[in-house]
């Protein structure tokens, strides 16, 4: 019998390189939000993969990125960042047939964290042309001293018990780190924030980029029911009515998709309340970011 394995595996890379697709399947379940919008993911999140030999706690990063203007983004790089040194074995996501130079700048990182690494090349079903597909993959795996290259497609769930099976082998013998039936080292207000915040994002599409967070502020229980109420802030007055939309249309839609996907994530009938207010340049406002969890 061989000895339990357990560890963190930081997916790194760029932003909208896929790391949060690949988290939710490799876990089996959605634990981390995804939109097709760039630094989507703000937090670390742990997604857990627990069986009898291993337990892998996969940390979904915010993409790194560079030109990093305002304090969110910032604070952003330093979530990942120190989730990076943290990491028992680092997993570097680069899309396939895309190396960029911010993907280069993602190596720069991990070759100074001096953790082990794998390269996992993601959106292999979608590279195009196919026989461009193995020189590149070469290319890459001759940069750095990797302890596996596994291409991979998480949308078809293509090679997917491989990857986890080079991370297990990369990762050190320890006891379990968590309770065996947790998904995720987030509570059901996270997710529930999160959830939101999705919603919007997919609804507003390019109008009020980054000026959006989500705080629930009260979650209770009443007659097997959820009841939650939440906000939504905004960085300035003037993105106020585009969230809301003309008679609260939008934020209807948002609500209902939100809801829908809680009443299924919680296996229980929740009522949702969401309020838009302003506050002005919270992005910028270090404050601001702690009380919304994201310093």
């Amino acid at each position: 019998m061989s000895e339990h394995r357990a560890g963190f595996a930081a997916l790194v890379g760029r932003p909208n390189v896929g790391k949060s697709t690949l988290l939710n399947a490799l876990v089996g379940e959605k634990v981390s939000i995804v939109t097709p919008r760039p630094q989507t993911t703000r937090h670390r999140i742990v997604g857990l993969v627990t069986t009898d030999q291993a337990q892998i706690a996969f940390v979904d990063t915010p993409g790194l990125h560079e030109g990093a203007r305002r304090a969110l983004n910032r604070a952003m790089n330093r979530t990942a960042a120190s989730a990076l040194a943290d990491a028992d074995v680092v997993v570097f996501v680069v899309e396939a047939l895309r190396y960029t130079s911010e993907d280069a700048a993602v190596l720069q990182r991990i070759v100074e964290a001096r953790r082990p690494a794998i390269l996992v090349v993601s959106k292999v079903d979608t590279a195009k042309p196919r026989e461009r597909l193995l020189p590149f993959i070469a290319e890459l795996a001759a940069q750095h001293e990797y302890r596996a290259v596994v291409p991979v497609s998480a949308r078809k769930a293509d090679n997917l018990e491989a990857l986890r099976e080079a991370i297990i082998a990369a990762l050190p013998e320890s006891p379990p780190l968590y309770h065996a039936d947790d998904r995720t080292d987030r509570d059901l207000k996270f997710r529930i924030a999160e959830t939101i915040r999705e919603k919007l994002f997919l609804e507003l599409n390019q109008e009020v980029p980054y000026g959006i967070a989500v705080e629930v502020e009260q979650l209770v229980e009443e007659d097997g029911r959820l009841i939650a109420s939440a906000v939504v802030w905004v960085d300035r007055e003037g993105q106020k009515p585009i969230v809301i939309g003309a008679q609260g249309s939008r934020l209807k839609r948002v609500g209902t998709a939100a809801r829908r996907e809680i009443n299924l994530l919680t296996g229980r009938r929740c009522h949702l309340e969401l309020w838009v207010k302003v506050r002005e340049n919270w992005a910028d406002n270090a404050q601001a970011l702690r009380t919304l969890g994201l310093e």
